[in-house]
């Protein structure tokens, strides 16, 4: 792998050929929650709809935990290819499929216990409940496929295979749009249709990774360093260890601040809580368009510490920043003209898409707020400041878990304002922490 051009017009063409596609892929990737709401949503039914959007938030609780499959083997990956390492490549893959699956057997041990909890967790009660109980029951069974996912693509990603992953998220969304609308306006399923459909395009992306992964001249070296017993030493796996155990910690923090987003919006009655659904896919496919920053921060400044490039690091974050936070004000703006028409689609029940209008304006302002803290994230992630990027996370949930009880008596408006605040303090915290991490990498 090359090392990029660090004059201006080649770093800023380096970052754009990775966010770019990037981009693309996690619209594709939205379009999996997008699609089941929006189609669920033509039933007219709120306990049904309000079930499917606690039933998802579940599920992402469940797996979004282990998202360092993901970005730890990126990180792992593209300090390899900095290096250019073929077998630590090839390592890096190999131990995060074997991770993938241990965590996989141990969360289908666990499913009689977890779906009950979970949902008891979530305040889901009546028909609410019996929905999201469907929905959760066919979907979970996919977790072992959603992990070995992750690892696959984030290892495309980290060796800079973007368009492949790319067309894999559009072929399998297609498949998926597709089947939710057979299953659900077409066989009548309902909830269940929404959740097969979405099992049956996982199982589809996981085998075209898996084919296009195949193919690269490091996965060569897999199987065999697979039966190597060096590859599991305790100091290979406790490298990985360390990265994954603060990546984790991380994400719990941050699915946490989104579950209590979900559970005191449930609190509020299922109208409420299916208009705070169609807000929060809003907000996610805002913020999976503005990870393309993240993505590409997350490989160009990995390969930069694998190579010890300091100067072109020191070009990489200023440019990331400026890009990230421009394309942050656009999407709101976007969203500002017709954000709109585009939530009210999302319900037939004229209750519900009064409501989602009404918060309407906090969806418009996310994008904008959070951008500096995708981007930061993904310059702490490649860099592997994973310990770093956990204490600013930390600070800034505590801080959150504070502004809930402030903010409570303004009731669902508290609630956007405080996650908004949390995102903001996000990037504040890195922000600060930054200096004194690049002093010690480079030193």
């Amino acid at each position: 792998m090359t090392a990029i051009d660090t004059s201006k017009n080649g770093l800023h063409g380096a970052i754009w050929a990775i966010a770019l596609p990037s981009m693309l892929t996690n619209v594709a990737t939205a379009l999996f929650g997008l699609a089941d709401l929006w189609v669920i949503g033509q039933l007219g039914d709120a306990p049904a709809q309000a079930g499917v959007e606690l039933g998802a938030k579940f599920m992402m609780g469940l797996l979004i935990v282990f998202n360092f499959l993901r970005t730890g083997t990126i990180a792992l990956t593209a300090q390899a290819a900095g290096r250019a390492d073929d077998a630590a490549q090839a390592a890096a893959l190999v131990r995060s499929i074997g991770a993938a699956l241990l965590i996989g057997a141990g969360l289908l041990a666990l499913m009689p216990l977890a779906i009950p909890a979970g949902l008891e967790l979530l305040h889901a009660r009546g028909e609410v409940a019996q929905a999201a109980s469907v929905y959760v029951g066919i979907r979970y069974w996919g977790g072992l496929l959603w992990l070995t996912n992750a690892v696959l693509v984030g290892w495309l990603i980290g060796r800079r295979r973007v368009r492949e992953v790319l067309v894999i998220e559009v072929v399998a969304n297609l498949l998926h749009i597709a089947l939710d609308l057979l299953f659900v306006l077409g066989f009548g399923w309902g909830v269940a249709g929404v959740a097969a459909a979405t099992l049956l395009s996982e199982a589809l992306k996981l085998a075209a990774a898996a084919a296009v992964a195949a193919r690269e001249p490091p996965a060569a070296l897999a199987l065999a360093l697979a039966r190597r017993r060096e590859t599991w030493s305790r100091a290979a796996l406790g490298e990985l260890f360390r990265l994954n155990r603060d990546l984790f910690l991380r994400t719990v923090l941050l699915t946490g601040a989104i579950l209590m987003l979900v559970r005191d919006g449930a609190h509020e009655g299922p109208i409420v809580l299916a208009a705070n659904g169609i807000l929060y896919q809003l907000f996610i496919l805002s913020a999976l368009i503005l990870d393309g920053f993240e993505s590409s921060a997350q490989v160009l400044c990995g390969e930069a510490v694998g190579a010890r490039d300091r100067r072109r690091f020191d070009r990489l974050v200023p440019a990331l920043l400026l890009w990230g936070i421009g394309f942050g004000a656009f999407v709101s703006a976007i969203y500002a003209v017709a954000g709109g028409p585009f939530a009210a689609s999302f319900s037939t029940d004229a209750e519900v898409s009064a409501t989602t209008l009404r918060y309407l304006p906090w969806a418009i302002l996310l994008p904008l707020l959070g951008a500096a803290s995708y981007v930061f994230d993904g310059i702490f992630i490649g860099a592997t400041w994973t310990r770093a990027m956990l204490v600013t996370m930390a600070a800034a949930f505590a801080l959150y878990a504070l502004l809930l009880l402030i903010t409570g008596p303004l009731g669902n408006d508290g609630l956007w304002l405080a996650f908004s605040l949390f995102l903001v303090a996000r990037a504040a915290g890195q922000a600060l922490m930054l200096p004194g991490q690049k002093r010690l990498t480079f030193a």
